[in-house]
């Protein structure tokens, strides 16, 4: 997210242009969530949080593919990647919920969202750097591959459970 308002700049795209494919990110980051947390307690959290995973590395393919000219491929690619991040933050908690006694859990989900927030904050930081390594195709590949090792994880996880 960080970096594809530099990557649009680059292509000549005003701050209007990349003002909408972030607010198009941010919605979906946040408008989902009643929809997301019916599907987490319909179809299940490791399901779901699975689905984050796969969303993300289409985010990421789709943003590492888009020609640069192309506000619309790289407003969906943001949508996706929004959408990636509410389906693992929505399974994520409810699995917070779930696993931790009632006595700990605001601590523990308040560490959490410390964590995430500092996450996001480094990862902000690191994308600049790669893209200046690299390219901003290769963060978003690299970002979309790293998203999706949840789903093993999930599915090992979710195995687990059932037997």
């Amino acid at each position: 997210m960080t970096m594809t308002p530099v990557h649009m700049l680059d292509y000549g795209h005003g701050t209007a242009a990349a003002g909408l494919v972030i607010a198009v990110h941010v919605g979906a980051m946040y408008l989902p969530s009643p929809l997301t947390g019916w599907l987490v307690d319909r179809y299940g959290r490791l399901p779901v949080a699975a689905a984050s995973g796969v969303t993300l590395l289409a985010a990421g393919v789709l943003a590492a593919s888009a020609p640069g000219d192309s506000v619309a491929l790289l407003a969906l690619a943001l949508a996706l990647l929004g959408l990636g991040w509410n389906l693992g933050l929505v399974a994520g908690t409810a699995i917070i919920t779930d696993t931790v006694p009632l006595a700990t859990r605001a601590k523990t989900q308040g560490a959490v969202d410390v964590s995430i927030a500092i996450a996001g904050a480094t990862g902000g930081m690191g994308s600049g750097l790669m893209v200046a390594a690299t390219s901003y195709p290769a963060l978003a590949l690299a970002g979309g591959v790293l998203a999706v090792a949840v789903v093993p994880v999930a599915a090992f996880t979710g195995r687990r459970r059932t037997a």
